[in-house]
């Protein structure tokens, strides 16, 4: 499929089963309480280790076989996500924004 945009993108994350990525990004909107899906990462690591600490994400590689494999078992045993996101809840902005406004008082 062609590329989409970010809010569509965001729609597909909502809707898929699991998420296969290579970007670090993904990994961690993944996490997003809104979104809340397991990723399999196709690399050899990953820069977002507190996906895989706590049991948002698996770094499976590179090899078409073990790639397979990972998709396999996590469609065949869906994983129990955590509620909450290492990266926080979601609401940054709003702080922020609470924080500016009471700071310009």
């Amino acid at each position: 499929m062609p590329p989409v945009g970010y809010l569509d993108f965001l729609v597909l994350m909502k809707k898929c089963r699991i998420i296969l990525t290579d970007p670090g990004g993904i990994q961690e909107e993944a996490t997003a309480p809104q979104i809340r899906k397991f990723v399999l990462v196709l690399r050899l690591s990953t820069e977002r280790p507190e996906a895989v600490e706590t049991g948002f994400a698996k770094v499976v590689g590179t090899e078409k076989q073990c790639i397979l494999k990972a998709v396999e078992e996590a469609l065949e045993k869906p994983k129990n996500l955590p509620i909450n996101s290492p990266y926080g809840m979601g609401d940054a902005a709003e702080k922020i924004a609470k924080i500016i406004k009471e700071e310009a008082l």
